[in-house]
């Protein structure tokens, strides 16, 4: 049996914060999203866009609500 380790919320939100994105802890994958975004627009975040692809590249692998994040907020915005 091959055990396949999921992105969760939790996931998302301590890889946002390794680029140096200040997120509350316990924030949803939505507002870790939005709170990259808005900081990406303000000052850039270097490597944030090289997560987000290779997140795009795994969203099979991913929680529903990640991958609704990723898709709906970061995707579109850094292609």
């Amino acid at each position: 049996m091959m055990i396949v380790d999921l992105i969760d919320g939790d996931d998302f939100r301590d890889r946002l914060v390794a680029l140096g994105i200040r997120i509350p802890e316990g924030a949803s994958p939505e507002t870790c999203a939005r709170m990259a975004l808005l900081k990406h627009a303000e000052v850039g975040v270097p490597g944030l866009q090289e997560l987000v692809q290779a997140l795009g590249e795994q969203t099979d692998i991913m929680l529903p609500s990640v991958r609704a994040a990723l898709e709906r907020f970061l995707l579109p915005a850094l292609r």
